[in-house]
């Protein structure tokens, strides 16, 4: 069974102010989004992790724990992860923990929770 992990920050530590995420975004809205996209994922038949990480330190060894727990087809990195300038040392952090731990797996990235699905699927056609 194709399984896939979806990585994003964990909703209740977003800096939502910050003016580089798109507005309207809350913790409320982007844990609705996150079912959606397992959802989604399910609905195709493969199998969903998630792995929401805080802004810290505990970041890196929290994946690396995930991706320990089971061999994945692919990785889709959150946008949360990657849009923030201020976030761009966890971002490089994640790319690098997946790239050591999961060096099988294809790595994706979405544009918001609900098009996660979507996200894995290019990346496991293309590969």
């Amino acid at each position: 069974m194709t399984r896939i992990l979806f990585v994003g920050q964990k909703p209740e530590t977003v800096d939502f102010s910050d003016p580089a995420l798109p507005p309207g975004f809350d913790a409320e809205k982007i844990n609705a989004g996150i079912a959606v996209a397992v959802a989604k994922i399910e609905e195709r038949g493969w199998q969903c992790d998630t792995c929401m990480i805080f802004p810290d330190e505990t970041a890196g060894p929290m994946l690396e724990k995930q991706l320990a727990s089971a061999r994945y087809d692919c990785v889709v990195i959150g946008g949360g992860l990657r849009l923030p300038p201020k976030s761009l040392a966890l971002f490089e952090r994640v790319v690098n923990v997946v790239h050591r731990a999961a060096p099988g797996a294809a790595i994706a990235f979405n544009t918001r929770p609900e098009d996660t699905a979507e996200a894995a699927a290019r990346q496991l056609k293309a590969g």
